[in-house]
């Protein structure tokens, strides 16, 4: 069994999951995890799908999308990972305020130097404020506290508000 990485970006227009989908799907892939979404009227889609089929002939069953050129098809082979338990905690981040550059920089490298790993992130503009949400897992041995600190510190450095708490049970 071979994972690949699809990424379907372009052109908003309906029906793009639904074509991308089916034509894997009438290759015999599994959609093992996805993420879609709209930045700015602009379409965004990631999925890792397992299979037989190799990365060529995936390309040629979705080379259609690409024929209009308002979306780009890109497949690629990742090697299998395994996701273990090391035993962390799950953390949300949410920063707010107003827009500026080296926001995300300077939140997400005080995640990094502990260790941290971001599992989902997602930012939003609405006017001039600026939302920032993160999922991240922290390792076991990882300072809660002492990241909480840095993180407050790197917002008032980028004069943004931030709260980094960890993920309740009925989250999940």
């Amino acid at each position: 069994m071979t994972l690949h990485a699809i990424t379907v970006l372009g052109h908003d227009r309906p029906g793009i999951i639904a074509e991308t989908t089916a034509r894997l799907a009438d290759l015999g892939l599994n959609l093992e995890d996805s993420s879609m979404t709209l930045l700015r009227g602009h379409f965004a889609m990631t999925l890792v799908c397992a299979g037989d089929t190799p990365a060529a002939a995936i390309e040629e069953a979705l080379a259609p999308l690409a024929a209009e050129d308002t979306l780009a098809v890109t497949v690629r082979e990742v090697p299998s990972s395994q996701h273990g338990d090391a035993g962390g905690t799950d953390w949300v981040l949410t920063v707010h305020g107003g827009d500026r550059p080296g926001i995300v920089s300077t939140l997400t490298a005080e995640v990094a130097s502990v260790g941290g790993n971001i599992t989902d992130l997602t930012t939003r503009l609405a006017g001039d404020l600026y939302l920032l949400v993160a999922e991240i897992a922290l390792p076991a041995d990882a300072d809660a506290a002492a990241l909480e600190q840095a993180v407050a510190a790197a917002a008032e450095r980028v004069g943004v508000g931030a709260t980094l708490r960890p993920v309740e049970a009925d989250e999940l």
